[in-house]
């Protein structure tokens, strides 16, 4: 009843072997050079995209991440804020009824 169930043939789960790679006849014609790579020719380098910033782009990155500070320090002020005043009226509460119960054994 504790016993997991396994199946009955499970599958391999290691490393297996890779897929088939399937290379295609090229025709090569005479006069034509070959496409290998010489020993003393660079290889080719992969070309990525490159950012271009200019001044105004670069302006207004700087401007958005200042802006995206402030917003995000003001809510942060905000919330601090809220937590020490709802503190201050916590503490207030309890002074004023710690005075009403001492009145009342006091028996004023």
């Amino acid at each position: 009843m504790f016993r997991p169930k396994l199946p009955s043939m499970p599958q391999p789960t290691g490393r297996g072997t890779p897929p088939a790679v399937v290379v295609e006849p090229t025709t090569i014609t005479p006069g034509t050079p070959a496409s290998s790579p010489t020993p003393d020719a660079p290889a080719p380098v992969a070309s990525r995209p490159t950012v271009q910033l200019t001044p105004g782009s670069a302006l207004a990155l700087a401007a958005g991440g200042g802006a995206v500070v402030l917003v995000v320090g003001a809510v942060l002020v905000s919330m601090l804020l809220a937590v020490a005043i709802t503190g201050v009226s916590v503490a207030l509460v309890a002074v004023v009824l710690r005075l009403l119960v001492n009145d009342m054994h006091k028996g004023r």
